[in-house]
């Protein structure tokens, strides 16, 4: 991949599913690297005999955030070949602390421990305490960056043939005159319609068919799902104009994709993070892309601004510290770029000139007229298609859709 002076390409900036951070594949010399999990099963086993302090590595994920519930995530890095679920780690003592003497204590939930931060102070130093297994560990204390607004996202297709790539500006940066390093997550929301739809009720008793006012369809024909993804993705300010990034590729939708055939929203959530975090995130990613090579950076080499006060135990993690984080929405609409869309043969069923024993045996069996072209009065014929439920309706093609329009499309 390739790679410049702020460490990564910022026209290849994808990202990538980062978390969990086990397992990992061990090899000879006592050389281990990341591996994600769902790629596990392309990495040969091998059997290593690892120290006992780099064999259980503690992972902590999690982020000081100010005015928001903050969650820390805590776990042991495990071997590829261990035959269990991620083992999270129960019963830590977690505490969020400030350089002032505030101390904020977490609760857990099955590993993952949250507290409800107020207002972080833009003058204090804050901390994650973390204490488990007869170890206390300490991340490095830091004062919260403020976050810039995001002044714009927009879908851009350089060819008719090419997939639609999501590009950020920011506003302008607080700090012009030195490097600003970023972090973007994002959430999805994207319109899915049934196969096909009808206005047509059709009374089983008098078989005359009575059309809905202004030809709405009698299912729900159209939905909405939602997604969180994984990606994290992370840019520098170093290649551009007074610190400012403009247009900066994030990630890109394939033109085949289901979510772009219609109308696809997404809301980009930005942090601004230190250099430290933003090369924490670069390594880690890398580490994970290799999976397994043999020069690949072993887990505790790697970057992280958390260490042990009793021991020299490895840490793998980093905690950010965060006064906001910015969100923007926005929308691609299917009209404005070349979508893909494969021939699609006609399930319907279609008949002409029905007779009324023909309709009743098609209503018992589930299905509903779709067209109902009826020329007899021109000497013409009747002309009418049917389709099931599962055809007509949204949610039977689209389990996890709902139909009511979110209040922000």
């Amino acid at each position: 991949m390739k790679m410049k002076e702020t460490g990564f390409d910022n026209s290849k900036v994808w990202g990538m599913k980062f978390s969990p951070f086990y397992p990992f594949t061990f090899i000879p010399h006592y050389l281990f690297t990341f591996l994600l999990f769902a790629l596990s099963g392309c990495v040969e086993e091998f059997e290593a005999d690892l120290p006992a302090d780099d064999a259980d590595l503690l992972v902590v994920e999690g982020t000081i955030r100010s005015e928001s519930v903050n969650s820390f995530t805590l776990s042991h890095a495990q071997p590829l070949n261990a035959d269990f679920t991620p083992r999270i780690v129960l019963g830590a003592i977690v505490t969020v602390r400030g350089s002032d003497g505030s101390e904020c204590w977490a609760r857990e939930t099955d590993g993952t421990y949250s507290c409800q931060m107020g207002a972080l102070n833009p003058d204090v130093a804050y901390y994650l305490h973390i204490e488990t297994d007869g170890e206390v560990y300490e991340s490095e204390p830091q004062k919260p960056l403020r976050t810039e607004q995001i002044a714009e996202v927009c879908g851009v297709q350089n060819t008719p043939e090419s997939n639609i790539d999501v590009l950020v500006t920011t506003a302008a940066p607080f700090e012009p005159d030195r490097t600003n390093y970023y972090l973007w997550t994002y959430d999805e929301t994207w319109e899915v319609h049934s196969d096909y739809k009808t206005d047509i009720y059709l009374n089983p008793e008098t078989l005359v068919p009575v059309f809905s006012p202004y030809h709405v369809s009698i299912f729900p024909d159209r939905g909405w799902i939602d997604d969180t993804s994984s990606d994290i993705m992370v840019g520098s300010s170093t290649n551009y104009e007074a610190q400012h990034i403009q247009r900066l590729k994030l990630y890109s939708i394939d033109r085949r994709d289901e979510r772009i055939l219609h109308r696809y929203s997404g809301l980009l959530h930005q942090r601004a993070v230190t250099k430290a975090e933003y090369e924490y995130e670069l390594a880690r990613r890398q580490a994970g892309a290799e999976m397994g090579g043999l020069f690949s950076p072993q887990p505790s080499s790697l970057p992280t601004n958390i260490r042990c006060l009793t021991s020299r135990k490895h840490v793998i993690g980093f905690v950010g510290c965060s006064m906001n984080t910015t969100d923007y929405r926005f929308f691609l609409n299917a009209a404005d770029y070349t979508i893909y869309r494969p021939a699609q043969e006609d399930m319907r069923l279609w008949l002409e000139n029905p007779t009324d024993s023909e309709c009743r045996k098609l209503l018992d069996r589930g299905m509903y007229p779709c067209v109902w072209e009826d020329k007899r009065m021109e000497m013409g014929k009747l002309r009418t298609a049917w389709a099931h439920i599962s055809q007509l309706d949204v949610r039977f093609k689209y389990s996890e859709c709902y139909v009511e329009k979110p209040a922000f499309w």
